[in-house]
């Protein structure tokens, strides 16, 4: 038995063996705390600050502006909060857009109950939204923009510059979260124009639970957990050698790979749409057609449940109908739904994200199998 097409990368990634052998001394023999003054404790606080010059250039960032976190939505959360804190009642206004994360939403919600102004600005059919949108939910009291960069649905690519453009001029802070994006396209924090982003490690090949905030020299922030004093004061704790050593790594053979990542993915998530769109009548594509990550291919599958769809070919592919984070039930995704998706559409989608270890023999397999599939249900379905 063949292992199922794994076509769910924008969910989690396998650790690249780069990374693996990066984490591996700090496992066994290098297993000092980087607080202590003795030569281990000096070996993994070295190793702790190359990391953070590696995710600092993979982003254009200085070092300095790196802040290690377990995960996003730590780093999305201290973006917020952290920010809110600082701010007290000087500023009491958020804005975000429709479609973020939940790892965004939440804590904006949670800022709305404690009460903050909450403006959450609509997106288009593509599940994009306008600068302009933005400008016109400004107000003199807003302290802070969220806006992601790249939806992990659809995949859409967010104008985040053009939203800096909009945000800068008037001293207000913009966060975006960059998690799907980085190692699939260019992250660069001065073109982007933000003063927070937010990674997300195993979304490129590094470890699950570890993630950064970079956090822009000056920037009002205030930490959401106390103890010591380990990174700057804005989060403390030991520091998970092992996990911030492999996002280094990781960071690395993104920013050296980038190009020819962002081709490989490109034509693999084209040779699946086509292989797709050239067997399956009325397939819809959801999403920005062209400003949409190269890897990731949302689909509607007519007459059928996306949910179905996958169950059926399950032996063969492994994909979701949305976010790992919140596809558990056959409700219409949160995404969808601000796109204005009509809930029949809807209801056929799934996500298809496709990764570097991606071949032209998987992609050709799992794009049979789902066709069958779906050929299946709709015939059943009648």
């Amino acid at each position: 038995m063949q292992e199922p097409v794994y076509l769910d990368y924008n969910a989690t990634t396998p650790v690249a063996p780069e990374v693996a052998a990066a984490i591996a001394p700090f496992l066994r023999e290098a297993f000092g705390n980087p607080s202590s003054g003795h030569a281990g404790g000096r070996f993994a606080r070295e190793a702790v600050a190359q990391a953070r010059a590696e995710v600092a250039a993979l982003v254009g960032a200085d070092p300095a502006e790196i802040v290690f976190t377990g995960c996003a939505t730590e780093a999305n959360n201290l973006a917020l909060l952290g920010v809110a804190r600082a701010l007290g009642s000087a500023k009491r206004h958020l804005v975000v857009s429709a479609v973020e994360h939940p790892a965004v939403a939440a804590p904006a919600a949670a800022l709305a109950a404690a009460g903050w102004e909450l403006t959450v600005v609509a997106v288009d059919e593509h599940g994009r939204v306008s600068p302009e949108a933005i400008a016109a939910a400004l107000r003199p009291d807003t302290a802070l923009v969220s806006v992601m960069h790249a939806n992990n649905e659809v995949g859409t690519i967010q104008p985040v510059e053009a939203i800096s453009a909009v945000t800068r001029p008037r001293g207000i802070l913009l966060h975006t979260d960059a998690a799907q994006s980085a190692g699939k396209i260019p992250v660069d924090v001065e073109s982007l124009g933000v003063d927070l982003l937010t990674l997300a490690g195993h979304k490129f090949y590094a470890p699950k639970g570890t993630g950064a905030l970079y956090v822009r020299r000056g920037t009002s922030i205030q930490p959401v957990l106390y103890g010591a004093d380990q990174e700057g004061g804005l989060r403390p704790g030991t520091e998970n050698v092992p996990a911030i050593a492999g996002l280094g790594a990781a960071a690395r053979l993104a920013r050296e790979r980038l190009p020819a990542t962002r081709e490989h993915l490109h034509r693999m998530r084209e040779l699946l749409h086509q292989r797709l769109a050239g067997a399956v009548p009325g397939l819809e594509l959801n999403g920005h057609p062209a400003q949409r990550l190269p890897n990731t291919l949302h689909v509607s599958f007519p007459g059928v449940s996306g949910r179905a769809l996958l169950e059926a070919a399950q032996d063969t592919v492994a994909a979701s109908v949305g976010s790992a984070c919140h596809s558990a039930d056959d409700a219409v995704s949160g995404v969808l739904a601000a796109m204005g998706i009509p809930a029949g559409r809807a209801s056929g989608a799934v996500r298809l994200s496709v990764g570097v270890p991606t071949t032209d023999a998987e992609v050709e397999r799992a794009a049979a199998a789902l066709v069958a599939a779906w050929s299946r249900l709709a015939r059943t379905n009648g």
